[in-house]
C-alpha cells in the first residue's frame, strides 16, 4: 500500500487539497518546534562554555570549574537514552503528537527553572546539584523532540520527497541554535559583574514565551496516516522497545555508530567556543557570530542536500558529508586557533556547509530503517545512544587538549574518528529512497 493510499482512508472525499498540503504542514510545525526546543538545549551549551564555571561551580579553581560545567553540559546526554525508551515506547504506542506536545512542556519548564535558579554564592553546593538535575530533564524532553519530529513529517510525506520535508526538522534545530547564539551575543557584551549576576539569565526566562509559541503551532497538527492506520488495524506493538531489538537490533546498532557524526556539532558549538576565547584571546562575540553565520548557511544548505538525497539516495549525501567533516576538522582548528576574524568566520562556514549533508540526511536515513509501529522508538533510542558521545565530547576533548599552538590535534584526531566510525556504519545501510513508506522496514516481517 502506497503512502498516498494509506493516507486516502483518512480523507474524506473533499479534503484532498487538505491532504496534499499535510507535508508542508507538518515540515513547518516541526521546523518551529524543533527551533523552539532546541533554542532552550542550545542555550545551555552557550552558558556551559561561558558562565556557569563562574556561576556555578565558583568554589574550584577555574580549570575544574570549566570541566564541572562541560560535564553538567554532558550530563544532559545522559538522560537521552532513558528518555529515548520511555517517549520512543509512548510515541509508538499513543501517537506521535502527544509525546511531541508533552516534550515542549517539560523542555520549557526546565529551563525557565534554569534561569530562576539561584547561583552559589547564595545556595551553596545546592546550586549545582539542581542546575545538573534541570539539564537532566532538558536531555528528557529532548530525546523524544527530533525522533517524534522526524517520524510525523516522515509520515505525511510523499515517497518523492520524504528527506526534504523530514530535513526541516533538523532545520529547525539549527534555527534554534541560530537564535540561541543571536541572544547570547548581546548578554555576553555586558559587563561582566552585570552578566555574570543577572544577565545571563535573560536567555532562559525568554523559554517562557518559546513554550507558549511552540505549543500553539503544535497542538493543531493531526496524527499521521500511517500511525492511525497501525492503529485501526490494531496493529500498534504493545511493548514497541521488545520488538524493536527482536527484530531490529542491527539497524539500532546502525544508527547509533552513525550518530556519532553529531561529535562535531558539539566539538565546534561548546568547546571550541570556549578554547578558542581561554586560549588564543578570541573575542567572545566573534566565535558567537561565527556560530551563527556558520548555522545560516547551513540552514540554506540542508533543504538543498536533502533534495539531493531524494534524487541519488541517503547514503552517497551521508557518507560524503561525514568523511568530509573528519577531513575539515584539521583545517577548522588552524583557522579558529589563528586570531583572524575572516578565517575565523570561513572555518565555521566552510565546516558547516559539509556537516550540514549529514545533518539533513539522517531524520530520513535513519527513519527508513524501522516499520512504522517501531520508528519512533527505533530512531530515537539509535540517536540518543550515539549522542551520548556528542553529549561528552567538550568535556573528552578539554581532556586531550594539549599545550601550544597545536594541542587541539588530539581533539581533531578524535572526533575525525567518530566520522570514520559513522561512515563505515552508513555503508551497511540499505539504501531506501525508492522504497513505498508502507514497506520501510517490512523485510524482517
Amino acid at each position: 500500500m502506497s503512502s498516498t493510499s494509506i493516507a486516502s482512508l483518512h480523507a474524506p472525499s473533499g479534503a484532498e487539497t487538505t491532504q496534499n498540503k499535510l507535508p508542508k504542514r507538518a515540515a513547518l510545525v516541526s521546523f518551529v518546534g524543533s527551533m523552539l526546543e532546541y533554542y532552550d538545549f542550545f542555550i545551555y551549551g552557550t552558558a556551559a562554555a561561558l558562565i556557569f564555571p563562574k556561576v556555578f561551580f565558583a568554589n574550584v579553581d577555574p580549570a575544574t570549574g570549566t570541566l564541572l560545567a562541560l560535564l553538567s553540559f554532558g550530563i544532559g546526554y545522559i538522560a537521552r537514552p532513558v528518555g529515548a525508551v520511555i517517549l520512543g515506547h509512548f510515541g509508538d504506542r499513543i501517537g506521535r503528537k502527544t509525546v511531541l506536545l508533552f516534550t515542549l512542556v517539560v523542555m520549557g519548564a526546565s529551563t525557565l527553572a534554569i534561569g530562576l535558579l539561584p547561583d552559589a554564592k547564595t545556595i551553596g553546593n545546592a546550586a549545582p546539584i539542581i542546575l545538573t538535575l534541570l539539564r537532566l530533564l532538558q536531555g528528557l524532553s529532548a530525546a523524544g523532540e527530533q525522533s517524534g519530529a522526524n517520524s510525523l513529517t516522515l509520515e505525511h510525506s510523499a515517497n518523492s520527497n520524504r528527506a526534504f520535508f523530514t530535513s526541516w526538522t533538523l532545520s529547525g534545530t539549527q534555527a534554534g541554535a541560530i537564535l540561541a547564539t543571536l541572544v547570547f551575543i548581546p548578554v555576553s557584551s555586558m559587563p561582566e559583574d552585570q552578566l555574570l549576576s543577572w544577565g545571563w539569565r535573560i536567555p532562559f526566562l525568554l523559554s517562557a514565551l518559546v513554550l507558549l509559541v511552540a505549543y500553539l503551532v503544535r497542538r493543531t497538527m493531526p496524527e499521521t496516516p500511517v500511525f492511525e492506520d497501525i492503529k485501526d488495524k490494531a496493529k500498534v506493538a504493545r511493548f514497541p522497545v521488545v520488538a524493536l531489538l527482536r527484530d531490529y537490533w542491527p539497524d539500532v546498532l546502525r544508527v547509533i555508530v552513525c550518530a556519532l557524526i553529531a561529535t562535531v556539532s558539539t566539538m565546534t558549538a561548546v568547546f571550541a567556543l570556549g578554547y578558542a576565547t581561554s586560549k588564543f584571546g578570541v573575542a567572545r562575540p566573534t566565535m558567537l557570530w561565527a556560530g551563527v553565520l556558520g548555522n545560516v548557511v547551513a540552514l540554506f544548505a540542508q533543504p538543498l542536500w536533502a533534495l539531493l538525497a531524494d534524487r541519488i539516495g541517503r547514503k552517497p549525501v551521508f557518507i560524503g558529508g561525514v568523511l568530509g567533516c573528519a577531513a575539515l576538522l584539521f583545517p577548522y582548528f588552524m583557522l579558529v586557533t589563528s586570531g583572524s576574524t575572516p578565517a575565523i568566520f570561513a572555518a565555521a562556514i566552510g565546516l558547516y556547509i559539509i556537516y550540514s549533508a549529514p545533518n539533513a540526511i539522517w531524520p530520513s536515513f535513519y527513519a527508513e530503517m524501522f516499520e512504522a509501529r517501531v520508528r519512533y522508538s527505533g530512531t530515537a533510542i539509535g540517536t540518543q545512544l550515539g549522542f551520548l558521545a556528542a553529549g561528552f565530547t567538550p568535556l573528552v576533548s578539554a581532556s586531550l587538549v594539549g599545550e601550544g599552538p597545536n594541542g587541539w590535534i588530539p581533539v581533531a584526531i578524535f572526533v575525525a574518528g567518530c566520522c570514520v566510525a559513522s561512515a563505515v556504519a552508513a555503508s551497511t545501510a540499505r539504501e531506501t529512497h525508492k522504497v513505498d513508506i508502507a514497506d520501510l522496514g517490512k523485510r524482517r516481517a
